[in-house]
């Protein structure tokens, strides 16, 4: 004999274990129930080509004032004037190299910490 309530009783219980292995279930307000522990993790922001080239350019600029404050200024030009009078490669790092008003700044609040 089958009894109706008993089959009824398990079909609930199927449905409930299989929302349960899905990560669903009853939650009451301000618990941290399945929901909170298995949240999308928060996207990082995208930098794309942008954030990159940003820190090669911040990496160059700050080694380009470290070398200007170790130096000085005539070494510093000395130097550029030589590489100007080589190749095209010498032209290009010479051209990448010049003194720019925010590496001469940068050069000198290093300079002070140098001795």
């Amino acid at each position: 004999m089958v009894d109706r309530n008993l089959q009824n009783f398990y079909g609930r219980l199927g449905r409930i274990e299989h929302i349960h292995a899905a990560g669903g279930g009853f939650e009451a307000d301000g618990t941290l129930g399945m929901s909170h522990y298995k949240r999308a993790a928060p996207r990082a922001r995208r930098f794309g080509l942008m954030g990159p080239l940003a820190l090669v350019l911040m990496a160059v600029i700050t080694i380009k004032a470290a070398v200007l404050a170790t130096i000085g200024a005539d070494a510093y030009q000395d130097r550029i004037a030589q590489l100007q009078a080589g190749g095209t490669a010498d032209h290009v790092g010479a051209y990448v190299l010049q003194a720019d008003p925010l590496t001469v700044a940068l050069a000198a609040q290093v300079g002070k910490f140098l001795p």
